[in-house]
């Protein structure tokens, strides 16, 4: 099976020191990206750790198509203790920072400890140095990129930083790569800020040697190129008003289930304001938006659908660029857009100011620098809610994202009983059941079919593949790539999600926390049925068994 190559680097920020463990024996069993970083801190991360302690540790890694050409594959993973939720989590971000990353040499990073002062680690194909920055406290992820292009003649595509935000542990701090791309949801950028670590740059000429087979790549490439699909055009917000129409757009605070706004937020408005093409690396698809106002001058990458929700609809307003300016704010802040966009709306309905964008934007920066009442709301939703007196839309302590549950049943479902919380990228059900390949009414019968996506998620964040790139990369194409059946790469995905839940099992979490903020039908049979397919305890949790029947002996 085809699998990243390179040791496990680990960086000591506290001691500043760096190692290099070999890690072929996990590598061999679960290929890369996710599915590696999970076994890492699976094993290596107490499960009684704090998030913000220095025995929290964070991984970096990448999958063997990263060492490709092939479209969609611009991608790298981070994998750490959340202090959102609690639990372990990974994101994902795109950008051009994986081919950098591979040049190293090494498969995966790991950061532990803490440091006394304000850090850059600079991480060569040679090994890593540790470079205090005073300076830097306290500004922007673009300033921190021109800091590093001007002393180290590195561009941002080497980088990957925090902003204020992160400095300042606001649960849902990102980290970011390439200025724009966030390793968005569970606020891994608050435990770099938590070990004082500013940014992380990565460059080399160490490629470690992967054969990939040409034909599939030359495929995929040539298909994403000459792709005619709306998101090339408008990205994901070109489903909003879809959505806004024929299902559910959470609007005012979950108020209302549609926006009277949504074409003036949606995707023809995104459109006027693309001003050129941008793309991931090595990807032809190229579906990213960078965007300007003429007008005021404003420059961002985006919105994407995500954030026209959480800062848009959430929150009563119908102007892109007010929604424009919170992405770039919360871009150059460095934080999630839906944890930080359903926080403020939340404030906003507590004090019935819907529609104020202006005081929507000054919320989101003192949450950034935690002044004010933005001191409370950094702490995030499910940790505040009971302040502003309004409901708790978290599923585990993550915010909840556009795709509502409460009419996407499936989704909802997933939500429910992710590791994750949360997340609709966690298992695409919405993908089905907006698609009419699955009846978006009730639960029951997509258990099985739940377990199976979230398989397939957990492959395509190992590999790694862009969501995107679900229509293109088929089945085939994988098996062809890995040199495995298909079937055993979907048993790397389910060991993957099996090791994250018994990670939180460790830590508390059971059939208790696999819960909505609303109810669906037939929630808690559902959630039994997909207890019986992940081969769980009725109590959600994972027997010991398990771990060693699918996890000891897996080759």
């Amino acid at each position: 099976m085809l699998h990243s190559r390179g040791p496990l680097r680990t960086v000591d920020v506290g001691e500043r020191t760096a190692r290099e463990t070999s890690i072929d024996d996990v590598l061999e069993r679960f290929i890369g990206g996710r599915a590696a970083a999970t076994v890492l801190a699976h094993d290596r991360i107490p499960f009684d750790a704090a998030p913000f302690g220095p025995e929290n540790r964070l991984y970096l890694s990448t999958g063997p198509l990263q060492q490709s050409r092939m479209s969609f594959t611009g991608r790298m993973n981070m994998t750490g203790l959340s202090p959102l939720t609690d639990g372990l989590t990974s994101a994902n971000a795109g950008g051009y920072l994986s081919r950098n990353f591979v040049g190293t040499g090494i498969s995966a990073l790991e950061i532990v400890g803490e440091s006394d002062e304000l850090l850059a680690i600079h991480v060569r194909d040679d090994g890593a140095t540790f470079e205090p920055v005073p300076e830097l406290e306290g500004v922007t992820v673009p300033e921190t990129a021109d800091y590093v292009q001007e002393h180290h003649n590195l561009g941002p595509e080497h980088c990957v930083a925090i902003g204020p935000a992160g400095e300042n542990r606001v649960r849902f701090a990102s980290a970011m790569t390439y200025d724009s791309r966030a390793f968005g949801r569970g606020g891994l950028g608050a435990v770099l800020g938590a070990k004082n670590v500013k940014c992380i740059t990565f460059d080399g000429d160490a490629e470690p040697p992967v054969d990939i087979p040409d034909a599939p790549q030359t495929e995929v490439h040539r298909a994403g190129a000459r792709s005619d699909d709306q998101r090339r055009r408008q990205g994901t917000t070109g489903s909003t008003e879809f959505i806004n129409d024929h299902f559910s757009l959470p609007t005012r605070y979950f108020a209302d289930t549609s926006f009277e706004g949504a074409a003036a937020i949606g995707g023809e408005a995104v459109a006027e304001k693309k001003y050129e093409k941008g793309a991931c690396s090595a990807c032809a698809y190229a579906c990213k938006l960078p965007t300007r106002d003429e007008e005021t001058g404003l420059e961002t990458e985006g919105p994407e659908f995500e954030t026209v929700y959480a800062f848009g609809s959430l929150q009563g307003i119908d102007d892109i660029v007010d929604v424009m300016r919170a992405n770039e704010l919360c871009d150059s802040l460095g934080m999630d857009t839906i944890s930080a966009g359903v926080t403020v709306a939340a404030y906003l309905a507590s004090v019935d100011e819907f529609g104020n964008a202006e005081l929507a934007q000054e919320l989101t920066e003192k949450i950034a620098y935690r002044e004010g009442i933005g001191e409370t709301l950094a702490d995030g939703l499910a940790r505040c809610h009971d302040e502003l007196g309004v409901a708790d839309y978290t599923v585990k302590g993550m915010e909840l994202p556009a795709h509502d549950g409460r009419v996407l049943h499936g989704q909802g479902l997933s939500y429910a009983v992710s590791n994750r919380g949360a997340d609709h990228l966690y298992a695409s059900m919405l993908t089905l059941e907006y698609g009419g390949e699955l009846d978006p009414r009730g639960t029951v019968g997509k258990a099985d079919r739940l377990a199976r996506e979230e398989n397939t998620a957990a492959l395509f964040d190992t590999g790694i593949i862009c969501v995107f790139g679900g229509d293109y990369v088929t089945e085939e194409y994988l098996e062809t790539l890995f040199d495995a059946d298909y079937e055993d790469l979907l048993e790397v995905g389910a060991r993957t999600v099996l090791l994250e839940r018994h990670f939180n099992n460790q830590r508390g979490f059971d059939r208790e926390d696999d819960t909505l903020p609303y109810e669906i039908p037939d929630l808690e049979a559902a959630i039994t049925a997909y207890y019986e397919a992940r081969g769980l305890n009725e109590d959600g949790t994972v027997p010991e068994s398990a771990l060693e029947e699918r996890i000891d002996t897996a080759d």
